[in-house]
């Protein structure tokens, strides 16, 4: 019995999935919340080694499956070989495994399209940072500052908590868990 399979990707954990296939009904759904650029995407994997012939994977657009070209030609190829149809909601296209040189054009126009998004995101990032360094703004995660360690302990003799600890000294709780380490 081919079953309704769906796979929803956002880039963080903070991130919504709601709005991804929203309405259609699925027998199985895949989730993976980290960024497409990566390979190491494990609800992918699982999904693809669960689709069987006759089944329907469902994804709400291209650049939730894939951000490079070859590896969304290689995802779409590796299905429709195998007799597994690839329904993409927000640009209306499906895949089957009858060839069809429109649709085969189209995945590749907008697979470019989602590549050159995310060669754009990357070189914008990279000149934010070039330029928040220029301007000698400390970039990654703030310094501790351990000479303030006196202050956390005695805060912490008084019998405040690690939130009250960070708020009466404008420090994130896991500062004070540090100082107080």
């Amino acid at each position: 019995m081919s079953e309704n399979v769906g796979y929803i990707r956002v880039s963080s954990e903070s991130q919504n999935t709601d709005r991804q296939l929203d309405g259609i009904i699925l027998d199985r759904t895949f989730t993976d919340k980290l960024s497409g650029a990566t390979k190491d995407r494990p609800q992918l994997q699982l999904c693809l080694q669960y689709l069987r012939r006759g089944d329907t994977l469902y994804v709400h657009s291209i650049d939730r499956l894939a951000r490079s070209l070859r590896d969304l030609e290689d995802i779409v190829k590796s299905l429709t070989s195998r007799d597994v149809t690839v329904i993409f909601h927000t640009q209306g296209l499906t895949f089957t495994s009858e060839a069809n040189p429109v649709s085969t054009m189209m995945l590749q126009m907008l697979g470019v399209i989602a590549q050159f998004e995310r060669t754009l995101t990357n070189t914008r990032q990279r000149e934010g940072i070039a330029v928040a360094k220029a301007k000698g703004k400390h970039m990654g995660r703030p310094t501790i500052d351990y000479n303030r360690r006196n202050e956390a302990i005695e805060l912490c003799k008084q019998g405040m908590n690690i939130s009250q600890i960070s708020r009466a000294m404008g420090l994130s709780r896991s500062s004070i868990n540090k100082l107080l380490q």
